[in-house]
Parts: C-alpha cells; sequence; structure tokens
C-alpha cells in the first residue's frame, strides 16, 4: 500500500541558484543534465537536484507569522505539488523528460534563519525537501508531470 500513489504531481515553480549566495532565478523551463540544473551551482551526485512539496509552503509560512512566501526564498529548484516526496525516498520519478533518484533529506541550513528572519530554520526543519540525483538528463517545463517510476505508479 505505501508503494502507491493516487495520482500524479505536477512542476509549480522552477530556480536555479548560479552562484553561493545569488539571487535565485526563477525559469519556466530548464534542462537537466548529469550535473544538475543548466545554470544552477549544482554539482553531480546525490545533491545535484533539490525538489520541495508545495504544500510545505503555507505551513512554514504559518510557522514564522506570514500570510505566504515565495518559493525562491527556500533555495531549492523545483517546487512539487499533488504528490508526497516523503514517501519517495529512494525512488526514481520522472519530472518532464528526465527521471531523478530522490536520495536524501534537503535539511535546512543557518541561512534559511536569516533569509526567513527569526525561527526560519526551526520552521523549515522536516519541511525543507527532498535532494535527488540524475538518473536521465532531460527538460522540464513548469506545469510538467511528476510521476514515480515503475511499479505503483499512478495510471
Amino acid at each position: 500500500m505505501i508503494a502507491r500513489w493516487a495520482q500524479p504531481g505536477r512542476v509549480d515553480w522552477i530556480g536555479v541558484r548560479p552562484a553561493r549566495m545569488a539571487d535565485m532565478q526563477v525559469l519556466d523551463r530548464v534542462n537537466i543534465t548529469e550535473s544538475g540544473l543548466e545554470g544552477d551551482r549544482g554539482r553531480a551526485g546525490k545533491r545535484a537536484v533539490t525538489l520541495m512539496q508545495a504544500e510545505h509552503v503555507p505551513v512554514i509560512a504559518a510557522c514564522l507569522g506570514r500570510a505566504e512566501l515565495g518559493p525562491e526564498m527556500f533555495r531549492r529548484n523545483i517546487l512539487v505539488s499533488g504528490l508526497n516526496l516523503n514517501g519517495l525516498k529512494g525512488r526514481e520519478v520522472q519530472i518532464g523528460e528526465a527521471i531523478l533518484r530522490i536520495t536524501t533529506i534537503c535539511a535546512p541550513c543557518s541561512l534559511m534563519e536569516r533569509l526567513l528572519d527569526h525561527g526560519g530554520y526551526a520552521a523549515m526543519r522536516g519541511h525543507g525537501g527532498w535532494c535527488a540525483e540524475v538518473v536521465r538528463p532531460g527538460m522540464v517545463i513548469c506545469g510538467d508531470t511528476v510521476a514515480p517510476v515503475g511499479a505503483g505508479a499512478p495510471t
């Protein structure tokens, strides 16, 4: 039962970090290479791409006493809605043309305290998203489907 999903998700937002402290650049499409998103400072490996659950954004905002927060505040690459990323650790997901393997939690760093203000780090704990490695490069566009690959995938 835990290996089945009711529906696919979708890509709601895409962003890249050209340098360590640089502002996020919002994109409506991006090519994912073995090193991660083109234009991002990421590199090949288990943390090449970062994903975050869109449904967690209002939770983080509420924990901070704010009405809303923009996805760029979290410095993740892809915001996904409609699919529980927490249930996908170790699984492959197809996002647009690309296939990623969800590898490890993307824990918040001390920068969240500065970007989100006092309490930002604590608000992000458990909601910071996931890291992924690139299995198959490809183009990803906002609005693309996000679906687990293989058994249990939504039909």
